[in-house]
Formats: C-alpha cells, structure tokens, sequence
C-alpha cells in the first residue's frame, strides 16, 4: 500500500474517532471524515452526494419508516398495561414474579416497538415504580428493565435487521425475522436465571398464584396488540407481502387498534405521535446516507482486506476469531449507536466471520445482540442514560446493579456464536 493511501486511512479513522470523542453527532463525524478522506485523495466533492443519495435509495429500506411508525403508536396506544398483565399471568408466580413479568413483558413488547430505547422509555416507567412499591431494590428494578429492552431488538421485527439486511446484501429479511425468536427467547431465560437467583438470595416477594382462568382472560386482551407482529412475520414469511407492505399494513392496524380498540390515542393526538416518528426516521436516514460514504471510502482504501489480514493474523482458529469479533463490536458499542455500528462495521466483520463458517444471518443476530449490550455500557450507553432518568439513580449506581446481567448477556451472547442452530433452527425448518 502507498504512503498516500495510509495517509487517507489514517485521516479517516483517526479524525473519526476524535469527533466521536469529542460528542460530535455521529451523523456528522462520520460526513466530515469522509469528506476530509475524500478531500485529501482529489476526488470531487460530489461523490459525498452521490454517495449519500445512493444510500438511502433502497427500495428495502423503505420498511423502515413504516416499522418505527408502528413501533411509536402501538407503544404510545395503551398497549404497555395489556402486555405486563398478560406477562404477569404468565410468570407473575415465581420468585421475584415481577422481575420475571417485566423480562416476559419486554420480550412481547419488543415485538411491537422493536426498540430497546422505547421499551425501556413506556414499560419502564410503569414497571420501575411498581416494582419499588413491592420492595424491590430499585436498582435491581431498574437493571432488570434496561436489560430486558435488549430483546426487543431481537424479537422480530426490528427495523435494525433491515438495515443489516440492506447493508449485508442478499439476506432475506424474513429469515433474519425468524432468526430473532430462539436467541430472544435464550436471553429471556439468562436474565430470568440471574434474577431468580438475586430475588432468592434478597428474599423478593412471589405474585399470585397462576391461574389458566386469568391467562386466557389477559391473553384474549392483548391478542389485538400481538397481531400486528403476526401481520409482519408471517406475512413476509408466507410470501404473501414484501417487509415493505407488511409494515404498511401494520402501520394501518395499528392505527386502529390504538384509536379505535384501545383507545389510547384521538386523532388529535395522533400528530404528535407522527411527529417522533419524523424525529426518529431523520437521525437513521442522515445516518445510513453518511454512513454510506463512509463504507464507499473504507472500500476504496481496502480497509475491510486490511481488518481481515490484522484479525486473522492474531489467531487462525475461527473460536479465537470468533470472540474478537464480538469483542470488536462490544467495544464500538460502547462508544457509537447501534445504526451506524451496523452500517461501518458490516462490511469489514462480515467477510471475516462468513470466512471462518458463521452464517450471514447468525453473524446479524449476534452484531444485533453486541449493539444491544453496548446500549447499556457507558460512555454513550443510550438506554442506561433512558434508565437511570427514568428511576432517578445515578448512572454508576446502576452500573454496578447491571453487573450480573451483563454476565447473563455475555453467557447468551457465547452461546449465540458458537451454537449457530439458536440462531438458524427456525429459518432452516421453514426452508430459509
């Protein structure tokens, strides 16, 4: 490689990473690096734009903003109460029942919001308080809550796993839907592990006693909620709409469901909603269209060869390969959002881990769940910052409360990547 083409790579990375350092929005750190590689290298300042247009000119991605739509108005449309009801009618008995409802809860809602952030923001500040007035430690409630909102980016469907869809190339997106169910359902049971034993060990109290009468009762009540998930899913999976008409016509139902069935939203309020959902839809679309000149730059510096060459110098054995790769992506995701850790990191990662036998859509659970822990890391762990708000703690002391759960995540995370039928079992029988 010339002296020139490390230079660039050198000013990219570099000039990148200190802006991020230094708070600036990613959208921005990631547009100016670039221009400045492109900048140094002679080459019109055009290309920035072409770059941009031609990232966000997808006819996959168009699901995205239908899916963050109906993720704000089922989350904003009185369904959080009907969810940890049914949860509690499920799991509401155990020790520390109410932990165990707010794991369950969370993996029913993140179906619908599929958003960890947003999980967190609308079952949190139910779930957080009641938890507290039933003596749990609030620390613990709180750690509990921001863990559990992880499923949520598993459970389908996620917008986050159209982007990769989009930026992997080729991937269906309704095996990546499928591929979310068994790895959300194994962090569920890590975290009901951990906390069954933190609850035994504090003495937490029980709930009521499981009752069929009431689960069926719970369950008739939020079977209006649960079928806009089975809108999405099965209708991508049966062929019988594209991931883009499925989220229309979730968007659709889920309109009237909230206004209609539920009634937790007039056509007044309705605006407001939309209006997050304009707020939420600007930052991905800035982020993808940056994050594209971003990746046309890496590609054009061989970046992605050079990460190959480094990772696989370190160890041949795909088990060492493995971990750094999840090491790789937990430390980006201690410092940036999971959008662009998915849009820059993709391309570099994913040939390295298809090379050493992991499948495209197992890699994208595991980039989905690493993402999904960094949220709750410090520095710019979104969610940890959305849960110590919301229980009015400091972010250190819920770090420490966090401890055991990122032990529980981790345990998940391995048995993700080394046990890749978790992930494909369900894809593969429905012949993905």
């Amino acid at each position: 490689m010339t002296t020139v083409n490390t230079t660039a790579i050198v000013l990219l990375l570099v000039s990148f990473l200190v802006m991020v350092i230094l708070r600036f929005p990613i959208a921005y750190a990631v547009a100016i690096s670039s221009l400045l590689c492109l900048a140094y290298q002679g080459l019109p300042l055009a290309t920035l734009s072409q770059q941009m247009v031609k990232g966000i000119s997808s006819f996959s991605l168009m699901a995205v903003p239908f899916f963050i739509t109906m993720g704000v108005l089922m989350g904003s449309g009185g369904i959080s109460e009907k969810l940890l009801n049914l949860a509690d009618a499920c799991v509401g008995w155990m020790t520390g029942g109410l932990a165990m409802v707010n794991i369950v809860a969370s993996y029913f809602f993140g179906g619908i919001s599929g958003s960890a952030a947003a999980d967190t923001a609308s079952l949190g500040s139910l779930e957080i308080p009641m938890m507290v007035d039933r003596g749990y430690d609030k620390d613990f409630s709180t750690a509990v809550t921001i863990s559990s909102s992880v499923e949520g980016m598993l459970v389908p469907p996620s917008h986050n796993m159209v982007i990769y869809a989009t930026t992997a190339g080729g991937i269906s997106v309704g095996a990546l839907f499928l591929a979310g169910y068994l790895p959300g359902a194994i962090l569920a049971f890590a975290l009901m592990v951990g906390s069954y034993v933190i609850s035994k060990k504090r003495n937490y109290p029980k709930g009521d006693r499981f009752s069929i009468k009431r689960f069926f009762h719970e369950l008739t009540t939020s079977i209006w909620a649960l079928s806009a998930i089975l809108i999405v899913v099965v209708g991508v999976v049966a062929g019988v709409f594209t991931a883009t008409e499925s989220a229309a016509i979730a968007v659709i139902y889920s309109l009237i469901v909230s206004i209609y069935v539920y009634r937790g939203l007039t056509w007044k309020s309705i605006w407001k909603e939309l209006e997050k959902c304009i707020d939420t839809l600007s930052i991905v679309l800035i982020l993808i269209a940056t994050s594209n000149v971003f990746g046309y730059c890496l590609t054009m510096l061989h970046v992605p060869e050079l990460a190959a060459r480094a990772i696989t110098g370190v160890s041949t054995n795909p088990y060492v390969i493995a971990i750094l790769l999840n090491i790789i992506l937990l430390v980006l995701g201690m410092i940036m959002d999971m959008a662009p850790i998915i849009l820059i990191s993709t391309p570099i990662l994913l040939p390295i881990a298809t090379s050493i036998g992991i499948d495209p859509i197992q890699y994208g659970i595991m980039l989905v769940l690493n993402c999904g822990i960094g949220l709750l890391t410090p520095p710019v762990g979104a969610v940890l910052f959305i849960g110590s708000a919301i229980a009015k703690l400091p972010m250190e002391k819920v770090v420490k409360a966090q401890i055991p759960f990122y032990v529980m995540m981790i345990i998940a995370l391995l048995l993700i990547t080394f046990i890749p039928e978790i992930a494909l079992f369900i894809p593969r029988a429905l012949g993905y």
